[in-house]
């Protein structure tokens, strides 16, 4: 136990998740009461949660006042939700629309799940919650008889951003307030590996973007380091006609995405470009954070000088704008990162609270839910004060 009460100790891995990886990966948190959280207790929390990507308390019980002020003690000069508070309602057009409720009395905080709530719950009139579903996005999703008996696939591989105009949150906070239980369910990737994964019913899956750094060969570390992304504008708007790969890490290339001329008004100034890799605050570390649906440009600076050229990938730099390439290669950068051994899926229960570093790792929702399993969970992030930073000369020295 800590000078504050709390406990950290590791979190329970599935016999699936290979341990070597999650030494440091993932903490359960004992001694916490959210409406008795000391200023020490707050520091030694954000501490954790940047050395560790995930902490879990479990029995929480947590209002939305609470969860807000935890959530934004990460950044207390944040304010609004990560992607414009409210705006989900108006952007009909955006994938995200259909995904989430606002809290009225704490706009930060989104009511996520599956079913209708009954009645009137925190100011909103019996709302009906949509667990988005892969066939609604996949290109080819699972057969009805392979549903029927379990299988299901990552829905999208993504950080919580807005990737326009604002920064991406550094925390979400997550609390299950009603969890459906179920069968364990088979989540297959669907790539020709044969890759597959036993996951409870309704997990999130996490993957930490520091593996996925760290497991790359030299070469690919050179590149990662080198590269920078560019969003396309309103993103989400923008690939709201396009289907993700069966992986869902990324999106198909059937030229399905808007036209830039078709899209809600843009400007210049607001397109956001970020490293591929981010520079972990407290630890230092390296983590591949890309969004890849969203990508439209690759930016690639020339090796270092005094960096050997010998099967270097890109050394003279480039910048590169074929959408099937961009793909490809941030493809190759994440795809080893998501192997099944790799992947930490949370198993719900309710009361359960968790916080993940959205700057430190890859997150997805699986699984499929009937429209009678109610889900409840209330979600929070708060776009960011400032964008993400990336490897400074000391990392571009060492890995380029």
């Amino acid at each position: 136990m800590t000078t504050s009460g709390l406990t950290f100790s590791p979190i329970p891995l599935p016999p699936s998740a290979n341990p070597k990886y999650f030494t440091e990966f993932g903490r359960k948190v004992d001694g916490f009461d959210p409406s008795q959280m000391t200023e020490s207790q707050k520091q030694e929390i954000i501490d954790n949660l940047y050395k560790h990507s995930v902490l879990l308390f479990k029995n929480t019980k947590i209002t939305p006042e609470q969860q807000y002020e935890l959530t934004h003690s990460f950044d207390p000069a944040a304010d609004t939700y990560g992607h414009g508070n409210n705006k989900t309602g108006s952007t009909k057009s955006s994938i995200l629309h259909p995904d989430l409720k606002t809290i009225p009395r704490q706009p930060q905080v989104q009511l996520i799940g599956n079913g209708k709530v009954p009645g009137e719950y925190e100011g909103l009139d019996s709302p009906q919650l949509k667990h988005p579903h892969h066939k609604t996005f996949h290109k080819t999703p699972v057969s009805e008889e392979d549903e029927d008996k379990g299988i299901t696939r990552f829905y999208r591989w993504h950080i919580d951003a807005a990737l326009y105009n604002l920064s991406p949150p550094k925390v979400t906070s997550l609390w299950a307030v009603k969890v459906p239980q179920g069968h364990t369910q088979i989540c297959r990737y669907d790539d020709g590996t044969g890759d597959e994964l036993p996951v409870p019913l309704g997990t999130t899956a996490f993957v930490s973007g520091k593996n996925m750094f760290d497991i790359l060969s030299p070469e690919l570390q050179s590149l990662a380091v080198r590269t920078k992304v560019r969003y396309a504008p309103h993103p989400y708007v923008w690939m709201s006609k396009a289907h993700a790969l069966p992986t869902g890490l990324g999106i198909e290339n059937e030229g399905l995405e808007l036209d830039l001329e078709e899209l809600p008004e843009w400007e210049e100034s607001k397109i956001k470009t970020f490293p591929v890799c981010w520079k972990n605050p407290v630890t230092g570390s390296l983590h591949i954070q890309v969004h890849p649906c969203g990508a439209h440009q690759l930016l690639i600076d020339p090796l270092h000088p005094n960096a050997t050229k010998a099967n270097a990938l890109y050394p003279d730099g480039a910048h590169i704008t074929d959408l099937t390439k961009v793909r490809e290669i941030l493809y190759t950068l994440q795809r080893p990162g998501i192997a099944p051994e790799l992947v930490y899926p949370q198993d719900w229960e309710e009361g359960d609270l968790v916080l993940f570093h959205n700057r430190g790792l890859l997150h997805s929702v699986v699984g499929a839910f009937k429209e009678d399993q109610l889900r409840m969970f209330h979600q929070c992030n708060l776009a960011a004060s400032d964008d993400p930073i990336g490897p400074n000369d000391q990392d571009v020295k060492q890995y380029a």
